[in-house]
């Protein structure tokens, strides 16, 4: 008789130790170490199995395009992000916070497929099938391929793709699915693991779409297991403020297309809306007032102007207040160090409040000029012309040192009608701060002058 042996093991990545641990020594995470009895000395062999005649290997050059073709879901902004459509057999995730939209996008998308013609089944784990049709009737996406099932259980939802045969499968969501052959209840990593890999399974060998709903933690990270997202062909991230309407789609992974796409879309009564083209989402329109400048950001491969705003009070506090919102408070704080260093502006005893406009989040270093005009623009108290606008990003000797995708901003900028653009032709921060008093047609404050 082989003799048992207590072997602990991580649920997340497999780790294993002879010891109990409260902490995974390899993926670092808490609560994921449980106890698994093995047996040793015996030795377990696979036999090969016989090959149907579908299933033999084959040439890759005997391999159709028609075999690995996208398939467009009619959301030019979700193809996008997908490099082109849905590829038959993929397995898509898609994650994002609580009420961000998910439900609501996939729900466009089921429609979108059922009108033309294909048979989509909907699988609504969180929700009743009353609820989905209320949204569904208040979007719009109401057709007769769309089916719609409320199920929990696995082996339910295999009957249903049994029996609906669908074209598309959609299920919401994959945390909340559970299966008989796995233990604990759903959302378990265990659980997730055996529901997305029996799903995935499925899309192999019927060459059916799976679009998954994935929940995340408080981190902002997928929540279950990291071999989820190795499982899965394609990871879309759903990001959005709760107060504001935009929203975006972006590709952490993908094996049919690139990663470096975003999609825009915009939260209406009537749904999910497309933005194909967001390029006045982020400015204001009003009359020109100091502290603002314009910078053009790069989300994927899409060049996007963002309104900067600054503002510079006196304050009798010892500690003046550094408040950032949309831009990284770290690098903001850089910033004001240069500016006091190489630039002459000195902003230690005044509050600096930064924020970009629309509630869009830049975290390239390509909008340190423009975040540096706009605080300087702010304590001289000038304003800076709408029509100018500045890239680059600013080292700490105060060079402006150029960025990646500098020709499809400058192209973008001068698309939208601006006149005067600052990047690292300038050379140093002093020389842009200059061309953006020139621009104004006015020097600025005495304390800008005395820095030149």
């Amino acid at each position: 008789m082989a003799k048992p042996t207590s072997t602990f093991k991580c649920t997340e990545c497999g780790w294993q130790t002879l010891k109990w641990a409260g902490r995974c020594g390899e993926c670092q995470q808490w609560g994921t170490v449980v106890d698994v009895s093995v047996e040793t000395g015996i030795v377990q062999r696979v036999t090969p199995a016989s090959l149907s005649a579908d299933r033999s290997a084959r040439p890759i050059t005997e391999i159709t395009e028609a075999d690995v073709a996208h398939w467009p879901t009619g959301i030019d902004e979700f193809d996008r992000v997908l490099g082109g459509g849905i590829v038959p057999g993929a397995a898509i995730l898609l994650s994002g916070e609580p009420g961000v939209g998910k439900s609501t996008l996939l729900l466009e998308v089921a429609a979108k497929a059922a009108l033309a013609k294909s048979r989509v089944l909907y699988v609504s784990a969180e929700e009743s099938v009353n609820q989905v049709k209320l949204r569904a009737r208040r979007t719009g996406a109401l057709s007769d391929n769309l089916f719609l099932a409320a199920e929990t259980d696995l082996g339910v939802v295999l009957g249903q793709i049994d029996s609906v045969q669908p074209q598309l499968l959609i299920v919401d969501s994959v945390q909340t699915v559970s299966s008989p052959l796995s233990d604990g209840i759903a959302g378990q990593p265990s659980q997730v693991r055996e529901v997305a890999q029996t799903l995935i399974r499925v899309a192999k060998e019927r060459g059916l779409p799976v679009l998954l709903v994935g929940h995340v933690t408080k981190d902002g990270s997928i929540a279950g297991p990291r071999l989820l997202e190795h499982l899965v062909d394609v990871v879309c991230q759903f990001e959005g403020d709760r107060h504001t309407s935009l929203r975006f789609v972006r590709a952490l992974k993908n094996r049919f297309g690139p990663t470096d796409e975003v999609g825009c879309f915009e939260m209406t009564g009537d749904g999910i809306a497309e933005v194909p083209d967001p390029s006045s989402l982020f400015l204001s329109r009003g009359a020109a007032v100091s502290g603002t400048c314009v910078t053009v950001s790069m989300e994927g491969k899409r060049a996007i102007p963002v309104e900067i705003q600054a503002l510079v009070l006196e304050t009798p506090m010892p500690n003046p207040r550094r408040v950032t919102n949309g831009v990284d408070s770290s690098r903001v704080a850089m910033l004001l160090a240069v500016l006091s260093q190489r630039a002459g502006i000195k902003l230690h005893d005044k509050d600096v409040y930064v924020s970009t406009v629309g509630g869009v989040k830049l975290t390239e270093p390509g909008a340190d000029l423009a975040i540096a005009i706009a605080i300087a623009s702010a304590a001289s108290d000038y304003p800076v012309p709408h029509d100018f606008a500045a890239f680059g990003e600013i080292s700490l000797a105060g060079e402006v040192r150029p960025v990646a995708a500098a020709k499809q901003r400058l192209g973008e900028a001068r698309r939208l009608g601006y006149q005067t653009i600052v990047d690292a032709s300038v050379g140093s921060i002093r020389e842009a701060l200059t061309s953006a008093r020139n621009a104004a047609g006015s020097a600025f404050d005495k304390e800008l002058d005395r820095a030149f």
